[in-house]
């Protein structure tokens, strides 16, 4: 996909129809010769550096000053791929399977009162942790067994293996797989009893959010599934993979 984006570039490709045959224009637009399709190869460019910047976790502002475009052009490019990472996750999904770790946290700024599971003001966040595999991540509005086993029912297969710590909204677990609890009062895990690749994976997700000095509750669903994907693909080329799904719908 990166390469094709460069031929249409350098106009050797038609971003419409794949022509190979196109024309400069006055305006330093190309036309394709086929189906007459008019574009700037500048726009692509652009957000092919923006993306660039995204994939490397550059924040907006930084990729404002080093890029010279405006602030709310690229605050609206980096929500866009935020956007198509929350749809490409909802689309590529499939049940966990295997060993799961489960957990919740708490996610906002530091404030007065009570913290973890009597923390009111913070969002809850519910996850998954395949072994080996991937992470599931889902905003809930309570941490009530109904809400919790509803969330593992939607998206973990029956007969799992599923880690927990001791809190109550798990008992029900055993209904639905083998479950193995961990109490956090006596030990952080023995061998492959331990929750420890989840909780890693929420100090991932909250050191990288606390770059952005706070986010609103009202895109933070965004926010959290861009943590997920780049941590379910921390092994591939975060860049390649941004410029496949953002621009594969152009070519469908």
């Amino acid at each position: 996909m990166l390469e094709i984006v460069e031929r249409i570039i350098h106009g050797k490709q038609c971003p419409n129809c794949g022509n190979e045959r196109l024309y400069r224009l006055k305006d330093k637009r190309f036309k394709c010769s086929e189906c007459l399709h008019k574009y700037s190869p500048f726009r692509v460019e652009k957000d092919l550096k923006l993306l660039h910047y995204f994939s490397l976790e550059i924040p907006a502002r930084k990729s404002t000053r080093d890029l010279g475009f405006s602030y709310n052009m690229v605050r609206n490019h980096y929500m866009n791929y935020r956007v198509e990472i929350f749809d490409y996750l909802a689309e590529e999904f499939r049940k966990l399977s295997g060993e799961i770790e489960c957990d919740e946290s708490y996610f906002g700024g530091k404030k007065k009162g009570p913290r973890g599971r009597g923390a009111r003001e913070k969002v809850k966040v519910f996850g998954m942790l395949e072994r080996q595999g991937r992470i599931f991540t889902a905003i809930v509005d309570n941490v009530t067994a109904e809400t919790l086993m509803n969330e593992i029912i939607d998206h973990a297969e029956k007969g799992s293996v599923f880690y927990t710590d001791k809190f109550k909204s798990y008992k029900s677990l055993k209904f639905y797989g083998k479950h193995i609890t961990v109490d956090h009062g006596k030990e952080f895990g023995k061998g492959r009893k331990h929750i420890n690749g989840l909780e890693g994976f929420w100090s991932f997700a909250k050191e990288r959010l606390l770059k952005y000095h706070g986010v609103s509750k009202s895109y933070f669903h965004l926010y959290l599934k861009e943590m997920e994907f780049r941590y379910n693909y921390r092994k591939e080329n975060i860049y390649h993979k941004l410029v496949n799904i953002h621009f594969s719908p152009f070519f469908n």
